[in-house]
């Protein structure tokens, strides 16, 4: 996918706050959530993604810590929906 879908797609509020299931090419699907951070433009303009996995979830939204997440490249998502 581009970053302009990845992006219109969370447009619809989806960033920071409601889980995501991200489906891959070459891998098994995740749930997350897309997280905002002091490079976020950058990233994105590169087609880069913060994602904090279902399973870290409540810590992230309790510590804020960036170290959760994980970053994707969107080139690599074939679709994007809430669970």
């Amino acid at each position: 996918m581009t970053n302009v879908q990845i992006e219109k797609f969370l447009t619809q509020d989806q960033l920071d706050n409601t889980p995501v299931k991200v489906s891959f090419k070459d891998r098994k699907p995740i749930v997350g959530i897309f997280i905002t951070s002091a490079d976020y433009g950058e990233l994105k303009a590169k087609n880069f993604w913060r994602i904090v996995s279902e399973l870290n979830i409540e810590s992230y939204r309790k510590s804020k810590d960036m170290s959760l997440a994980r970053m994707f490249n969107g080139s690599e998502f074939t679709r994007l929906s809430t669970p």
